[in-house]
């Protein structure tokens, strides 16, 4: 039975690590949204390293996918790895913290951030890059339930603080021609931090059904309070007067969500887990402002996962596959909608997939 709760605990944590930036919808690291506790465990430490990867490249205004970019050649693709490393300390059999360093490189290629999109150039398309250090994360978490009581199920709730350690200003060089630069700040989708301090709530649950089959839930919420950060969103350009007047000539700092469940299967050290996740950054944050630049919407992925676990050592591979990408309208979209009285709504490129690798040691 303990090694059933571990193995489930486990699937959260590998589980529940959200792109970073999946496409240009800025959907960031949230590292990991469950303690790594094994219920009724002593005090311990956990290491978690998670490595992502993606490629973004289809665009999406709404639900609709905007085919004609890829056969014209101009969409942006954005190529996307991190790996967060996660340490973990159980104070009890309840009680856990944790800390999240993200380590993130970025590669963004398009057109129309350069030559534009109308250009016949062979050199048209150009590359805008960030590396670095991301946001850390710091959490506290705490089951519910009296792990040596609460066999069958338990919730685990979770509260925490990310921190603006990641550079939210990176530049790079954007081409007019081949001879003609400027600098200026990378796009949002790439930027390796958002530049404000936020507060991650977190909500972890399960229910094991038998000795080999259990069902899980997650939901993580970050709250920015921030509006703007400030940064430039015209990649070193003037900015328009329809951007200065609905506020899109800076960058905005958008709340992110999470949630997904699904079914988790035991046969011998294997754990086949299954199940549907939705993730993406809400066009209106719970607390502060809308204005700013900011590319709204979400993911709907079906999570098939399988792990391998042996004494204190799990390794893991996960492929969450997009089954709806949706661009929804964003706060300066709807203020152009309502002045036009014609329905104004952006677009943003998503990745058919995620790989989601890494191995986690319990000492």
């Amino acid at each position: 039975m303990k090694a059933l709760y571990t193995a489930i605990i486990v699937i959260f944590v590998l589980n529940i690590q959200s792109s970073s930036a999946q496409g240009c919808v800025a959907i960031r690291s949230n590292g990991n949204a469950c303690g790594m506790g094994n219920p009724g465990s002593a005090k311990g430490w956990q290491l978690n390293l998670n490595n992502r990867y993606f490629k973004s490249y289809k665009h999406f205004v709404g639900t609709e996918e905007q085919k004609e970019r890829v056969d014209s050649g101009t969409q942006v693709i954005n190529h996307g790895y991190s790996m967060d490393i996660t340490l973990t300390r159980n104070i009890n059999s309840r009680w856990s913290v944790s800390v999240t360093a993200p380590f993130i490189s970025n590669v963004r290629s398009s057109m129309y951030e350069h030559y534009g999109n109308a250009s016949k150039n062979i050199h048209a398309r150009r590359s805008t890059r960030a590396v670095g250090l991301g946001d850390l994360r710091l959490s506290v978490y705490r089951w519910m339930f009296d792990p040596a009581k609460s066999h069958k199920g338990n919730l685990q709730l979770g509260l925490g603080i990310k921190l603006a350690t990641g550079d939210y200003q990176v530049q790079d060089y954007f081409w007019k021609n081949d001879s003609t630069y400027t600098m200026g700040p990378v796009d949002q989708s790439i930027q390796l931090g958002d530049g404000g301090t936020g507060i991650t709530t977190e909500v972890n649950g399960y229910y094991n059904i038998n000795h080999k089959l259990g069902v899980y839930g997650n939901f993580f919420y970050l709250i920015n309070p921030r509006d703007q950060n400030g940064v430039s969103a015209t990649r070193g350009a003037a900015p328009s007067a329809t951007a200065l007047k609905y506020f899109t000539n800076t960058m905005s700092v958008p709340d992110q969500f999470m949630a997904r469940a699904g079914a988790n299967y035991m046969a011998g050290n294997f754990t086949f887990s299954g199940g549907v996740r939705v993730e993406g950054v809400p066009s209106s944050d719970l607390i502060g402002g809308d204005r700013g630049f900011r590319r709204p919407g979400y993911v709907l992925s079906a999570e098939p996962v399988i792990s391998y676990m042996k004494k204190k050592t799990t390794v893991y591979f996960a492929l969450p596959v997009a089954l709806v990408r949706d661009r929804t309208q964003s706060y300066s979209d709807k203020l152009r909608s309502a002045d036009t009285k014609t329905h104004i709504q952006g677009d943003a490129a998503f990745a058919d997939f995620l790989v989601n690798a890494g191995i986690t040691f319990r000492f």
